[in-house]
């Protein structure tokens, strides 16, 4: 089950990693998932010309897409059209961490409602979940919005994927895909995780980020011992996930892995963690 999750996990890239996507065809198979990111003062054309590369590579581009950036109904015509010409089929629709819009979207929803990604002939969206909630939203809130997004996107055609902010622990995500679950959500549930870096990095990352109490996991080590442990890989995460997966298949879809500016080093393990042949801990009953 872990190598499988590695085999089939999608991957992030900035555009400033673009020159190593044919270095990565050493680790990744033809047609993987990678996640183009749309970093501050990233111009949609550096995200366009980003996505014609991983398409050119032989990979399936999925740009990030936050809507607040977005000047206009006309623009966002224009930028799902540049998108799809460069070969993506899917977007990764997020509001973006902006505190007004420069335009009439303010949510992911009323993109998801205004029908333009179907007329451009998108037919799957992902859009962001976050299971440890969200630093400047109430929980109430973000799980709301999260049901409300998925519906919507079903009940528009579209096929939905939920992809999580990174975490260090998997209980929390194993309980919120649950409720997921329980509220009738068929999407694709994919759980992203932290790729390898070092711990300081990772510590800076989760809190600029607002990683939730799972940022426990990545500081539980202390004294001597954790200063000589300078980088971190998500193996044990990955262990667990697939272990929560034997005991309820349907839990979630898949993994998502953050590369953090290190797109060949996570390629790289994701590559080794495929080819493992393991099986999981199944007496680690903790993280179910």
């Amino acid at each position: 089950m872990k190598a499988e999750l590695a085999r089939k996990a999608s991957i992030e890239l900035s555009f400033l990693e673009s020159g190593d996507l044919r270095a990565g065809s050493d680790f990744l198979s033809p047609g993987h998932k990678i996640y183009v990111s749309h970093l501050p003062r990233q111009s949609w054309a550096q995200t366009r010309e980003t996505c014609a590369q991983v398409t050119g590579a032989g990979f399936d581009p999925v740009p990030h897409v936050p809507v607040r950036l977005l000047k206009s109904a006309q623009q966002l015509d224009e930028v799902l059209s540049a998108l799809r010409g460069a070969g993506a089929s899917e977007l990764l629709l997020i509001a973006g961490d902006y505190e007004r819009p420069e335009g009439p979207y303010d949510r992911v929803l009323q993109v998801l409602q205004c029908g333009k990604l179907q007329d451009q002939g998108f037919t799957r969206v992902s859009i962001a979940g976050h299971p440890e909630g969200h630093p400047r939203v109430s929980d109430d809130e973000i799980r709301r919005a999260q049901l409300e997004k998925a519906r919507q996107g079903a009940a528009a055609g579209l096929d939905v994927t939920l992809v999580t902010q990174f975490f260090f622990e998997a209980k929390p995500f194993i309980v919120w895909a649950r409720e997921l679950r329980m509220a009738g959500i068929g999407a694709r549930i994919v759980a992203g995780l932290p790729g390898p870096a070092s711990i300081k990095k990772l510590l800076q990352l989760a809190r600029h980020c607002g990683v939730g109490p799972s940022i426990r996991a990545l500081t539980a080590r202390s004294g001597p011992m954790f200063k000589l442990l300078s980088d971190r890989d998500p193996d044990l995460l990955l262990n667990d996930l697939a272990t929560a997966l034997l005991y309820q298949p349907d839990l979630f879809d898949g993994i998502h892995l953050y590369s953090f500016g290190g797109f060949l080093r996570t390629a790289a393990w994701l590559r080794q963690q495929a080819e493992l042949q393991t099986t999981p801990l199944i007496g680690r009953r903790d993280a179910c």
